[in-house]
């Protein structure tokens, strides 16, 4: 018999060595980061704390910027949740929350507990470390800091093509009241970078 604690280890064990060379922000501190504001935001919540957990630690697994074969990937995923001793709905509600988290997908999950993963994931993406974050992902895909003659291309146009957005797309209300100050700090980065682009 496995409990849910010894099956939680397993899958951060298992993410731990799926993420071990990522340089693009979505390392294993990342999914670290998820996971804790997704407990936070499901304690809140009252939603289930085993599937918010365990997808939050999952949720990037299949996602198209990381995964060569995403569908590869959640059928690996499968055949390794299984013999954990997970129930058939607690897998089955683990993969529908992966396949709605990416933002790039513009899906709404159908579950709370979706929606909370959802919450933390894009969390991560505002504030410091979703500068920090912004940066390192642009850097791996050879884009450009700042391209002022260009419409779009950049790292710092992700920021309004994406993280300036991610404030109004929180579920909860511990998801929107958390990113209010990150937002906010975003704002204050942006305004303080053109300051020092233009050599104020």
């Amino acid at each position: 018999m496995h409990s849910e604690n010894n099956q939680l280890d397993k899958i951060s064990e298992y993410v731990q060595q799926k993420f071990a060379n990522d340089y693009t922000g979505h390392d294993y501190y990342h999914l670290q980061r998820v996971v804790k504001n997704a407990i936070k935001i499901a304690t809140d919540e009252g939603a289930d704390l085993f599937i918010t957990t365990a997808a939050a630690w999952l949720h990037d697994i299949t996602d198209h910027k990381l995964a060569n074969n995403p569908e590869k990937e959640k059928n690996e995923l499968i055949q390794f949740l299984k013999p954990l001793g997970l129930q058939y709905s607690q897998i089955e509600a683990i993969i529908t929350i992966i396949d709605t988290t990416s933002y790039s997908k513009g899906v709404i999950p159908p579950t709370i507990e979706g929606k909370i993963v959802q919450d933390a994931d894009r969390l991560d993406a505002i504030g410091a470390i979703g500068i920090a974050r912004a940066f390192a992902y642009g850097g791996s895909k050879q884009r450009s800091i700042h391209a002022p003659t260009k419409s779009s291309g950049s790292t710092i146009h992700h920021f309004y093509e994406k993280l300036l957005l991610l404030q109004d797309s929180m579920h909860t209300n511990t998801g929107r009241m958390i990113a209010a100050e990150r937002h906010q700090y975003i704002e204050n980065f942006l305004h303080q970078f053109y300051k020092e682009w233009e050599g104020e």
